[in-house]
């Protein structure tokens, strides 16, 4: 299973990804990771950080290069020496190598969104490329063994039986987010996601029931804890980003619609689309899909006659995004009157009003009884014993468990720039005063 000669890939965050397993190289060949070449990693988010055009190939990559040298510190270090000691097997660093190269196999173009409008999951799609007899994938993982396809998959559906190599790719703080968190910080040009990589690995260590981090590494801990916190605050969440993809989704809802009402040309319809459209799309169909296959259809929609999609598709491209202002549930009565403005100014609500709200938990200390149960962080000090990270650290206590982020509505530009729509005066002063009452916060200014 090993390469005659190691390979590598240069690489603008780890330096150098090392390839030295046959199958990993042949993973990185098929079409279907290749595929991810051509999705963003963070979607609409390049529209406010031109830097962002990393892909979900670079990030995938990434991934598997974190969970090597995981998989090395453990071997080198915390090396099993009698069968459930709950120190580091080594027969288990395949399954964890290919699952942390395949784990986002199952991303479509624009991700999340597309997966809001057509209720896909990218997990389970995944899951369905790793073992569909169909993919080439599929082929190369049963080189290995016939059950391994199923075996990487049921890492990614966080079932696989050795709970080390799911934390690896699945936790709190695993090889997937820490590689997300310093490519975005590296490609949007900020600072807020650079932690200490090599002292978090370092700390890590196997333990029976996953994967624990030294006492001594705790300070380590938590400025992951807070650069991840300052890199949701600072770019996933950002309203610019967020006012691209709430243009994206009626975007899309729009050609939805006028494909169900038998309003698409044969010229304009998205041919590559219509499975979805239709309901009715199997994983060749997904397969077939990515960010220039969408934006080749919004650039044919242009011109098409319908005047809503026209302009949502020229907006999307052209970078117009809607303008927004935070509310909060003293402001919202605002709202109807916010909308009912903007209908009157000519712009259907349903295509030009959103709301939308971005709120995550920095740390969240496990909680058997929540319907989605979080891995927590544990520390273990020098005699083995294992405390939760919240419990020792005030850092990371004082964020615990708490939400954050912000609503916004979102709406044309034009409401506040009436020399691009001239906007009747009366009109235009009435909007106005409602985005500078006193409750309400005013429009954020950003490009």
């Amino acid at each position: 299973m090993m390469l005659p000669r190691e390979k590598v890939l240069r690489d603008p965050v780890h330096n150098y990804i090392h390839v030295t397993h046959k199958v990993i190289l042949d993973l990185i060949n098929t079409p279907e990771f290749q595929r991810l070449r051509r999705v963003k990693q963070l979607g609409a988010s390049s529209f406010t950080f031109h830097g962002a055009e990393h892909s979900r190939f670079t990030h995938s990559v990434g991934v598997y290069e974190i969970t090597r040298q995981i998989c090395d510190n453990f071997q080198r270090n915390y090396p099993t020496q009698t069968p459930g000691d709950g120190l580091w097997d080594d027969h288990e660093r395949i399954v964890a190598l290919c699952a942390a190269l395949l784990h986002d196999l199952g991303h479509g173009p624009e991700s999340h969104t597309f997966e809001h409008i057509f209720d896909t999951d990218h997990e389970a799609i995944t899951q369905a490329i790793l073992t569909s007899p169909e993919t080439q994938i599929n082929k190369v993982l049963k080189e290995v063994s016939p059950e391994f396809p199923e075996e990487v998959a049921s890492v990614i559906g966080k079932t696989y039986p050795n709970p080390q190599v799911v934390q690896m790719i699945s936790s709190q703080i695993d090889a997937d987010r820490m590689d997300y968190l310093l490519r975005d910080a590296y490609n949007t040009g900020t600072k807020y996601g650079m932690f200490d990589l090599t002292r978090i690995l370092r700390v890590m260590r196997p333990y029976k029931s996953g994967i624990a981090f030294q006492s001594d590494g705790m300070h380590a801990v938590e400025d992951y804890i807070v650069c991840r916190f300052q890199m949701y605050q600072q770019v996933y969440f950002h309203p610019v980003s967020r006012s691209m993809e709430v243009v994206l989704n009626h975007l899309l809802h729009r050609a939805k619609y006028l494909y169900e009402h038998g309003q698409m040309s044969a010229s304009q319809t998205p041919t590559l689309l219509v499975p979805f459209l239709e309901n009715n799309w199997d994983l060749t169909n997904y397969l077939k899909l990515d960010d220039g296959t969408l934006t080749t259809y919004f650039t044919l929609w242009r011109d098409h006659p319908d005047d809503i999609l026209c302009d949502l598709a020229s907006r999307f491209l052209d970078r117009r995004p809607f303008k927004s202002v935070r509310f909060t549930p003293e402001t919202r009565y605002l709202i109807p009157d916010l909308t009912k403005l903007i209908e009157e100014a000519g712009f259907n609500p349903e295509y030009y009003t959103a709301i939308n709200d971005s709120y995550d938990l920095p740390y969240d200390a496990y909680d058997p009884s929540s319907k989605e149960p979080k891995t927590q962080i544990e520390l273990m000090e020098q005699d083995g014993t294992l405390e939760e990270l919240s419990t020792v650290s005030p850092l990371v206590g004082a964020i615990t468990g708490k939400s954050t982020g912000d609503e916004r509505f979102f709406f044309p530009r034009e409401m506040i720039h009436p020399d691009e729509l001239q906007l009747f005066e009366p009109l235009y002063q009435k909007f106005q005063s409602y985005l500078h009452n006193d409750n309400l916060i005013d429009p954020q200014n950003q490009l």
